[in-house]
């Protein structure tokens, strides 16, 4: 079973977001802000990392390139969650090493893709 982390400020969107990979028989772990969420990169190890870009206390610009400084985690698969469709903040993210970008709201079919190809599958 593969471990998604889902960094997101939004209790709503990170309740549904577990509940439907929950359904779809994914192990869910999930952090409120970017500091919660690095620290459970670094505790747990998830397969894959679905972080919101902005949030209070560290971003999820920050959350990458933090990942990214520890040898630990940083072969994690990163998507960027995001309501903010600008094409400079897109390859921002991407720049920084995220495999995916995803944009709010999106639907169960187009998460399941990209997980699937974060995951090389």
């Amino acid at each position: 079973m593969k471990t998604v982390l889902i960094i997101e400020d939004n209790f709503e969107i990170r309740e549904n977001t577990a509940e439907m990979l929950e359904l779809e028989g994914y192990a869910v772990l999930e952090a409120a802000n970017g500091k919660l969420g690095l620290e459970l990169a670094k505790e747990k190890h998830p397969d894959i990392i679905l972080c919101d870009v902005m949030m209070p206390e560290i971003d999820g610009y920050e959350v990458l390139t933090q990942l990214k400084k520890d040898a630990n985690i940083s072969g994690i698969p990163f998507i960027f969650l995001s309501a903010n469709t600008e094409k400079k903040d897109i390859q921002t993210g991407l720049n920084l090493g995220a495999c995916g970008y995803l944009n709010k709201p999106f639907t169960l079919q187009e998460l399941l893709k990209e997980l699937k190809r974060g995951l090389g599958k």
